[in-house]
This record gives C-alpha cells, sequence and structure tokens, in this order.
C-alpha cells in the first residue's frame, strides 16, 4: 500500500512538472509570434524610419529618412533609397508632398495641412485609346515656363523625361501632369508651396513666385 501510495504521488508530480514546461513552452511561442520583425528590404526600413522620426502632417524628408537609414541602419545606398521611395510611392505604401514621404496606412496627424490648390486647364485633350499617365510612369514632356507677374520665360525644353509622383519635379507637376493622355497640352497655375516656395530658384524664379507653364505630354512609359 505504501509502495502504491508513492508511485501515485511521484506520477502526480510528473505530470504536473509536464504540464508546466507546456505552458512555459507555449508562452515563449506567443511571445515569438508578437515580436516585431526585423526590417529586410530597403522600402521596409524607409517605412521604420518614418515611423521613428514622427514628422509633421507631410511626413520626412528625403535626407532626413537617409540619416537615420545610416545611424540606425549603417545603410547608405542613395540609388537604393532613390528606388525604394519610388516603389513606394507607386504601390501605395507611401504618399509624398513635395519632398517629403509619410506612410499612407499611418492617421494623419492632428494639424495636418491644406494644400494650396493647383490650376489645370486642358487645353488639348489626347486621343480616346490614348494611354493615361499614372503615378510610377516614365513621362517625357515638351513645356515652357514663365513668371505669373511680368510673363518672363525662366525655362522651356523640347523633350524632358521624369518618373511621374517620384517627387523629381515640383509638386505643382507631379499633381498637374497626372491623368494627361499622350498628345494632350495643358495650361497650368502653381502656387509657391507646390513650386519652388519662399526660397524661389536663382537667379531667375524669386521667393513666393506664382508660375504658368504649358505642356504637352509626348511619351508615356508604363513601370507598372
Amino acid at each position: 500500500m505504501a509502495d502504491n501510495a508513492e508511485q501515485h504521488e511521484n506520477a502526480k508530480a510528473k505530470k504536473a512538472r509536464s504540464t508546466s514546461k507546456l505552458k512555459s513552452s507555449g508562452g515563449k511561442a506567443k511571445a515569438s509570434e508578437t515580436t516585431t520583425k526585423k526590417p529586410t528590404t530597403v522600402l521596409d526600413k524607409v517605412v521604420v524610419a518614418i515611423r521613428s522620426l514622427k514628422s509633421g502632417p507631410k511626413g520626412c524628408s528625403r535626407a532626413a529618412i537617409q540619416k537615420y537609414l545610416k545611424t540606425e541602419f549603417d545603410y547608405e545606398n542613395a540609388n537604393a533609397l532613390r528606388t525604394a521611395l519610388k516603389k513606394g510611392v507607386s504601390n501605395d505604401i507611401l504618399v509624398q508632398t513635395g519632398q517629403s514621404f509619410r506612410v499612407a496606412a499611418d492617421p494623419i496627424p492632428k494639424g495636418a495641412f491644406k494644400e494650396e490648390e493647383i490650376q489645370i486647364e486642358d487645353v488639348k485633350v489626347g486621343k480616346d485609346g490614348e494611354p493615361t499617365a499614372c503615378n510610377g510612369d516614365a513621362v517625357t514632356v515638351m513645356y515652357r515656363g514663365t513668371l505669373a507677374t511680368n510673363g518672363y520665360m525662366f525655362d522651356k525644353a523640347k523633350s524632358f523625361t521624369f518618373v511621374l509622383g517620384a517627387g523629381e519635379v515640383i509638386k505643382g507637376w507631379d499633381l498637374g501632369v497626372l491623368g494627361m493622355k499622350r498628345g494632350g497640352t495643358r495650361k497650368l497655375v502653381v502656387p509657391p508651396k507646390l513650386g519652388y516656395g519662399k526660397r524661389g530658384c536663382a537667379p531667375d524664379i524669386p521667393g513666393n513666385s506664382t508660375l504658368h507653364f504649358s505642356i504637352t505630354l509626348r511619351e508615356i512609359e508604363s513601370q507598372h
């Protein structure tokens, strides 16, 4: 009888230890599941940078993101960063305003800015069936730019190519060319905040200048 009682107690103790191990193992698995994954791609690191820097409603500047990647990830490939930002914007992961970027899924902070509007006039709409310019497309345009104050022509070109929505040009162009069809022509009135702002672009564009553009879309190379 004593031996049976001792065996019974030993069995209970063994079961208790086994149950304890299972609980401990389960707890570890759960903790592992909730651990935040380390960023692997450049775009992942950009998202971490933007969220960590906690800038204003427009997001973080390219320079601030680049500095963060160098400091926190020891990463400083400027070309790869530029490609990642383009990819993020074209895939609607990032939202770009001028040269600043924010994460599209994140709420806009209180006190968000109200962007000045651009005036767009379609002088000639491209033919039906022609492709439409979308963010991420490489577009080639012919343009002429003048100052609103005195009509001074500060720039023109018969052929200029840039990636739409990637921040390679002023914000007024990214907004004004979006949706154009090949062969179409638009007139744009670009306010200072969507152009060169308070600083202008010396020597031809003074600070706080409203700009007039005539833009003809010649070619679209889709990147999608």
